[in-house]
Parts: structure tokens; C-alpha cells; sequence
């Protein structure tokens, strides 16, 4: 959650926006999700895409491609959905935050923002449809973020709880990824100090007060649990990232039992 060096590497992995767009429009509707239209760019449109499974059920957000120089996530959610369909939750999927970021191959929009710490000023046009969205939807009960991050070289998280401290759910997760992926061990990581390996237990407040990302604005509007997951971009191949998250996402799910 904190900011990145200008000299960062770029992930070589693409994604091809046009083929990504048809596919995921197809796949959600296929699966009966209701379109919303969040942002229009000069690379394409920002969706939400929500289903209801029923009042007094728990309410899942899962969100990607906030940064376009991280593929992972993105193809990730598509991946997850082709293969699980879990009905039970109402879900808010937000697969593609980022458009102009993936056509350039940047992190940060073509107008230089990095959307990811504009969720108080609200300067871009997709983070202000995307608030805008946010904030007419119910709070979810569990948030997954799905990033990667290029100077690392295994997989890590970070948890945001206001409610009780359970470290089962961060250790499950770590113990479900690393099936797939290596977990990260440096004890630093993205200048945090983690609690155990591949774990950072981040407080409900921002690094920086006016830079807010997207698991501070949830928190701030109460959501009870969120996790962010890192995939390592430049140290590992992009299946091998894509089945990371798959895993997690999965592995989370079953703390709403």
C-alpha cells in the first residue's frame, strides 16, 4: 500500500483488452451478473459487475487491475469464474479498474495517477465513478484485492481487520498459496514489517493521509475484513501468479462459513 520507485520493472506479461473485454463480458453474463458501467476511457470501459444471491447473505467484493503493469489479477478473476461459480454470497466484481494503464503497460493512468492512492481526492474519473459506485452498494462483508509486485519474489498479503485477531485466516491463506507459489520471506516488505512471513497486518489507516487506496476507502466505510494480495510479476511466470490468487480467493471464502 505504499508508493513504488520510479525505476520499477515492468512485467512482460500482457493483456489483450479487446479479448479480455469480450471474454469477461461473455463469462459474467453467462453467469446471470448485472453490468454497470463505472467509467469510459480512451482504452476502454470500467465495469462493476454484481449478483444477488439473496438478503441476510454475506456480501463479497473482489477488485483487479487497478495497475496496468499487473496482469495477474485481472486474469485471475476471470480464471476463478470459469472454473468456481459459488452461489451462496452476493458478489461486486470489479475486474478491470485500469484500462489505459494496460494499453500503455503503466501503473498509473495515462494521466499519471496512480489510481490506487486516489480513493479520498478523487482526481481521476475512474476512481470517482468507481467511489461513486462503491458507495451505493451495500458494505461488503469481505474485500480481496488482487495485485502484483515486482520486487518480490513469493507471494504475500495484507490484512485489514476491525474486527477480533485471527491469525488463522491469514495462515490458512499463506499455507493454501504456497501449494502454488513461494511465499515471500523478507521481513520487510514494501517498507512494513511483517507480522510472520508473507503476512502484513496493516492498520484501517492510510501510509500517507491523503493517499488513500482502495482497502483504506472500504475500511473507512466499515468494511469488517479485507485482504490485498501480492503476486511476485517478475519473479515468477503469470500462470503460476494467476493460480496464487486463485487459491487465496478461494481459501478466503471459507472464513464466511
Amino acid at each position: 500500500m505504499n508508493g513504488k520507485d520510479e525505476g520499477m520493472r515492468i512485467c512482460t506479461d500482457r493483456i489483450a483488452l479487446d479479448e479480455f473485454y469480450a471474454s469477461s463480458e461473455a463469462l459474467f453474463r453467462s453467469l446471470g451478473f448485472h453490468r454497470e458501467l463505472i467509467a469510459a476511457t480512451a482504452a476502454g470501459e470500467v465495469l462493476a459487475w454484481s449478483r444477488h444471491a439473496g438478503a441476510g447473505r454475506p456480501t463479497v467484493y473482489l477488485s483487479a487491475g487497478i495497475h496496468g503493469d499487473e496482469p495477474a489479477g485481472p486474469l485471475a478473476i476471470e480464471r476463478f469464474w470459469q472454473k468456481e461459480n459459488p452461489s451462496d454470497v452476493n458478489w461486486l466484481v470489479c475486474p478491470m479498474l485500469n484500462p489505459t494503464g494496460f494499453a500503455s503497460l503503466s501503473r498509473d493512468n495515462r494521466h499519471g495517477f496512480d489510481l490506487n492512492r486516489d480513493y479520498l481526492l478523487r482526481r481521476s474519473q475512474e476512481i470517482r465513478g468507481h467511489a461513486d459506485w462503491l458507495e451505493k452498494q451495500s458494505v461488503p462483508d469481505l474485500f480481496l484485492s488482487l495485485h502484483e509486485d515486482w520486487e518480490t519474489q513469493g507471494f504475500y498479503l495484507y490484512e485489514i481487520s476491525l474486527g477480533d485477531d485471527l491469525p488463522h485466516r491469514a495462515r490458512g491463506l499463506l499455507e493454501a498459496v504456497r501449494e502454488v507459489c513461494p511465499i515471500e520471506e523478507n521481513a520487510v516488505i514494501d517498507d512494513h514489517v511483517v507480522r510472520e512471513p508473507g503476512w502484513i497486518h496493516h492498520e484501517p489507516h492510510a501510509d500517507f493521509p491523503d493517499a488513500w487506496p482502495e482497502a483504506i476507502f472500504l475500511a473507512k466505510r466499515g468494511c469488517p475484513l479485507s485482504f490485498t494480495f501480492e503476486t511476485p510479476s517478475c519473479a515468477a511466470p503469470v500462470e503460476k501468479r494467476i493460480a496464487a490468487h486463485g487459491a487465496a480467493i478461494r481459501k478466503a471464502l471459507q472464513f464466511l462459513v
